[in-house]
């Protein structure tokens, strides 16, 4: 686990699938929040769908947004430093620098980060945990401050991870004995406590508790070194071939210029006392 994600500043969420009820106030306060469209909104909810036999019939649900990891693999996937972990545990997110070439959408394990698809120069949407709305002086993000049943609740992270073991021990046959959130992807800051395994409210499994973030640093910040190198030697390659053709040419230069300054051959004189041949008479021929 990364420094950062043993900061006892941290902040962080506790979402209990046990009591969304899937009435999406949480998906409206976002909206009203970040000034965008319920589509782009950057929370969204996780369902089991209808289960079980009538009259015993079940359905669970629960809001899905970043998970903040302790090591983000989208930060260190990031080529440009749109993505950023702050001090208290916060990955934000930088529009003006974000290129929108997807690659924190292939690093994140989670499958957080969209895209805006149907906008001419599409960027990466992601909840950034209302950072602006915490420095303005408010307790907790707009999900959190809207949902009526608690299902999301927002506080100091070391609070949050030991009230979702509390109401587990508290609650064997409510929950199932798993945190999600806290050892996946090298853990993060939104814990999950749920009646039903994660799989059926479709998370995705990360069965690796390693962050690959380390990985994906050392593509991208060995990329320009690698470039470089690259660009090095084929600057090698193309000075070493110019050198060699203006070696040729010079030998050739120097060549013409040999054969130029040699005299031009002279057939010799007849000498003195001697006649050429003649040339043949046709009339004597043709007797």
């Amino acid at each position: 686990m990364s420094e950062i994600g043993t900061n006892p500043n941290q902040k962080g969420f506790l979402i209990d699938a046990s009591r969304c009820i899937d009435c999406r106030a949480c998906l409206v306060a976002c909206s009203v929040q970040n000034e965008v469209s319920n589509t782009t909104t950057r929370i969204w909810i996780k369902e089991t769908g209808v289960t079980g036999e009538f009259p015993n019939l079940e359905r669970y649900s629960a809001p899905y947004h970043c998970m903040h990891c302790d090591d983000p693999s989208c930060v260190s996937a990031c080529t440009v430093g749109a993505l950023q972990k702050d001090e208290n545990g916060i990955v934000t997110y930088d529009a003006d620098r974000c290129i929108g070439c997807r690659y924190c959408m292939y690093a994140c394990p989670f499958q957080v980060p969209n895209y805006e698809w149907d906008q001419i120069l599409p960027l990466i949407v992601k909840c950034d945990m209302c950072v602006d709305r915490l420095a303005e002086g408010e307790s907790e993000p707009a999900c959190a401050a809207t949902c009526p049943t608690d299902a999301i609740m927002f506080g100091p992270k070391v609070d949050m991870l030991e009230l979702a073991h509390r109401r587990i021990e508290e609650n064997p046959d409510k929950y199932v004995d798993h945190v999600y959130g806290e050892h996946e992807n090298g853990g993060t800051a939104t814990f999950y406590v749920s009646p039903v395994p994660f799989e059926e409210l479709g998370f995705p499994t990360t069965e690796s508790t390693l962050s690959p973030a380390y990985s994906n640093r050392l593509i991208t910040h060995g990329t320009p070194a690698v470039a470089g190198a690259v660009a090095i030697g084929l600057s090698g390659v193309y000075l070493t071939i110019k050198h060699h053709e203006e070696a040729m040419a010079e030998l050739r230069n120097d060549a013409l210029a040999v054969d130029s300054d040699q005299p031009e051959a002279v057939e010799p004189e007849a000498e003195a006392g001697e006649t050429a041949p003649a040339a043949p008479n046709n009339t004597d021929a043709q007797s």
